[in-house]
């Protein structure tokens, strides 16, 4: 809390969107397995649910709740152009 949010890695910041791991793994550790797997967050966006879910802690909820997130990234930016 103190770093802020911009202090974050890109798997740190999955990680606290996914919100905690399973038997065996943290939330960190499926964080990096959907990069190593996808290489960036803009290939992780660009994926279908259902290959996001196929990630190990994933499953279809978690899936949702990043493409969810990644709409909500794209909005604020085409507002972001309307209003510049």
């Amino acid at each position: 809390m103190e770093a802020g949010a911009g202090n974050c890695s890109d798997a740190e910041l999955l990680a606290i969107l996914l919100g905690s791991g399973g038997r065996g793994y943290s939330a960190l550790d499926s964080a990096n397995a959907l990069l190593d797997q996808f290489g960036t967050l803009g290939g992780l966006m660009n994926r279908s649910l259902e290959e996001v879910a196929q990630v190990r802690g994933i499953k279809a909820v978690r899936a949702i709740r990043l493409a969810a997130t990644f709409e909500i990234c794209q909005r604020l930016l085409k507002e972001a152009d309307r209003d510049s």
